[in-house]
């Protein structure tokens, strides 16, 4: 599974290759860290970090589409997804789930996502600031895992200023969004609307949900497998991924959810929109996914993604639900015969319980 592979394009063969190979690569990765996150010394620490693999697997499984991207190390990358995508999930418990409300605990947690993107720097002290500690050098051994699969990338020079930019981004989400709901909203304004100039035809809060995606990571990691890459490729892909590509995936997250947080009293970014809204601007956000998508190296696989992102999120029973249902319906009708192939797909997969 170390070789170079160059997977096929069409959407369905790809997904049957997804499912057939990349997922038991996952699984894999998964259970290793498992068995980590259980030997954690604090019982808080170790309980965050197994909740978050046995929850959030899904994550790791959609992240590793880009373990098919043509030219790439199918294991190293999965190695690399896995490790950068189980430590987002582990921070996001950890700001989430404990009781904590600390600004600087918060944005220290997360320079280990910076960092995991600069292979030649030492991980720094992440737990400084909050109140626990003792993970047994867990969170260090995910930020070194990801540093090493960096090093085996003969373009990452060209990526990583692009990458950082995108996790930079993603660790002021996490920052701010999980702070007492009394000054979430002004600190999370105060951080996005001087970054708002440069992103014309989105909301506040539409910015905010791009910042939210590891997937503009995951496919700049994949690319730089290319020897050949240039500074201007980079810098296309991650255009093309954010605001758009990213936006749709964390837009149709929180879609989904809806109900659920509106009931739980939890932050979400489609509930900004006024109800009459929010077809519109999901359609917006997939038009736009699937424009910038023709404009990248390897469009169809670009555009197998945008589908993926679709049919999984739509295939979830959630989107059914009676104040969403219609919404659904209408990005399934609009978004072509590709998208509603994976749908079908992805609605087989839930039913065996392999998604």
């Amino acid at each position: 599974m170390n070789s170079l592979i160059v997977p096929p394009m069409n959407p369905a063969r790809l997904i049957y290759q997804y499912v057939s190979e990349v997922f038991p690569l996952v699984k894999q990765e998964l259970n290793q860290w498992q068995r980590l996150a259980a030997q954690l010394p604090d019982a808080r620490l170790s309980q965050q970090a197994t909740e978050s693999i046995r929850s959030k697997a899904f994550h790791c499984q959609g992240g590793s589409i880009y373990a098919l991207y043509p030219g790439v190390n199918r294991g190293v990358t999965i190695k690399f997804i896995v490790a950068y995508q189980t430590m987002s999930d582990y921070l996001d418990n950890l700001v989430d789930s404990l009781e904590v409300q600390d600004e600087m605990a918060f944005s220290q947690l997360h320079l280990a996502m910076q960092e995991a993107l600069n292979p030649q720097i030492t991980p720094s002290d992440y737990y400084l600031h909050y109140p626990y500690r003792e993970d047994g050098g867990y969170l260090e051994r995910l930020v070194k895992v990801c540093q090493d699969c960096l090093r085996k990338l003969p373009s990452y020079n060209i990526v990583q200023e692009e990458a950082v930019k995108l996790a930079k981004l993603y660790s002021s989400l996490q920052t701010y969004k999980h702070l007492a709901v009394e000054e979430r909203e002004s600190k999370m304004l105060n951080w996005i609307n001087p970054n708002l100039t440069l992103y014309p035809g989105i909301t506040t809060w539409e910015f905010a949900a791009a910042t939210g995606s590891t997937l503009g990571v995951f496919c700049l990691y994949a690319v730089a497998f290319n020897p050949q890459l240039t500074l201007k490729q980079a810098q296309k892909i991650r255009q093309a991924y954010f605001p758009w590509i990213c936006g749709l995936h964390i837009l149709l997250d929180y879609f989904i959810d809806l109900r659920e947080d509106r009931e739980t009293n939890q932050l979400n970014f489609v509930a900004y929109y006024e109800s009459t809204e929010i077809r519109d601007r999901l359609h917006l956000f997939v038009k736009n996914s699937f424009k910038q998508a023709e404009k990248l190296g390897h469009p169809k696989f670009h555009r197998a993604v945008v589908q993926g992102l679709l049919a999984m999120y739509l295939s979830d029973e959630k989107s059914m639900d009676t104040q969403i249902r219609s919404v659904t319906k209408q990005l399934l009708g609009e978004s072509g015969l590709g998208a509603n192939l994976l749908y079908w797909m992805c609605c087989q997969l839930r039913k065996r319980k392999s998604l």
